[in-house]
């Protein structure tokens, strides 16, 4: 994922440091963090390597938005979040357990946290400045749909 720049380093459209949006960046950052958190986890726990090769790509995926997340919310003078905080606290459990139970159970998992992702990014993008918006619009919502299909192309390869 490329660098993206922005003509606004710290303001919002009425000139003020915009609070709300910082707050929905970090939001999502603790997001995509949680989601790191688990694709490593299933990555750990996977037993066909063409599985971790694939959980390994969107791994990589979510750590590239975590990067640009976390550069927006510095831009817009907050501190990123230090950790994904209560819910990826709950997603690495509900991994971990799904985990335990096997591998097409750990990818249900993760589908269901590629599709609350989703959702979120949908629900919630109108809370942003113009230029964050476009930031999730244009770069973060496109590798949420290309992971979640991924990940649903991997599931039905499985046996």
């Amino acid at each position: 994922m490329e660098p993206v720049a922005f003509a606004d380093e710290s303001v919002g459209l009425d000139g003020l440091i915009d609070d709300d949006s910082i707050e929905q960046l970090k939001s999502f950052c603790r997001g995509e963090m949680s989601a790191v958190e688990t694709y490593r986890q299933a990555i750990a726990a996977a037993r066909q390597g063409w599985v971790a090769h694939h959980l390994r790509l969107n791994l990589a995926s979510h750590e590239a938005r975590v990067k640009v997340l976390r550069r927006r919310i510095e831009e817009l003078g907050g501190d990123p979040p230090a950790s994904s905080g209560p819910w990826g606290a709950f997603a690495k459990a509900v991994e971990g357990t799904a985990v335990a139970l096997g591998h097409k159970t750990a990818l249900s998992a993760l589908a269901e946290g590629e599709e609350h992702g989703l959702k979120d990014y949908r629900d919630d993008i109108e809370e942003l400045d113009t230029e964050s918006h476009a930031l999730v619009r244009d770069v973060i919502l496109p590798q949420q749909v290309s992971t979640r299909r991924s990940l649903a192309d991997l599931k039905r390869q499985l046996p």
